[in-house]
């Protein structure tokens, strides 16, 4: 065979890997965590709050509402710390840990928290910390200070 012959081999076999569908189990995890105030206990969210697809998490629209009251925190730092609680809750739940999130998206209707996020924020995590934004944005559900999007991918 000569070289042509077999690069052409070698192209084809790389195009058929690429065109293979990935069966990649996806799993769907529903609303758990405390609604905001005002909100009936029995109203179904029209949304998961984390899907698994293969080993990758994605984690949605996690707030700062306290489980016990169904109220936003009343301080930054508290506010922060709800909603990192919230946000490991739903990391737990699919069984990852913070160590394992590689991208974090956080809106806030204060950006003077910032500061007092990052602090809460960096004593989540062990190891590197992950890719980060902070929105400021005008409102959140339920009278909500933060809001947090992640992706977390399991570590082999």
């Amino acid at each position: 065979m000569n070289f042509t012959t077999k690069l052409a081999a070698g192209l084809t076999c790389f195009a058929n890997l690429l065109a293979a569908p990935v069966a990649a189990q996806v799993v769907h995890f529903p609303p758990t965590g405390p609604k905001p105030a005002g909100i009936p206990a029995d109203d179904r969210a029209p949304f998961s709050s984390s899907v698994l697809a293969g080993d990758t998490l994605y984690v949605g629209g996690v707030l700062d509402i306290d489980p016990v009251t169904g109220e936003p925190g009343k301080t930054a730092p508290e506010q922060s710390r709800l909603v990192l609680e919230a946000l490991k809750r739903s990391l737990d739940a699919a069984g990852f840990t913070m160590d394992e999130l590689v991208w974090v998206q956080v809106f806030a209707t204060d950006l003077t928290s910032f500061g007092a996020f990052g602090v809460e924020y960096a004593g989540c995590f062990e190891g590197p910390l992950p890719a980060r934004s902070f929105v400021g944005v005008a409102g959140l559900m339920g009278g909500a200070h933060f809001e947090l999007n992640a992706i977390a991918v399991r570590k082999r």
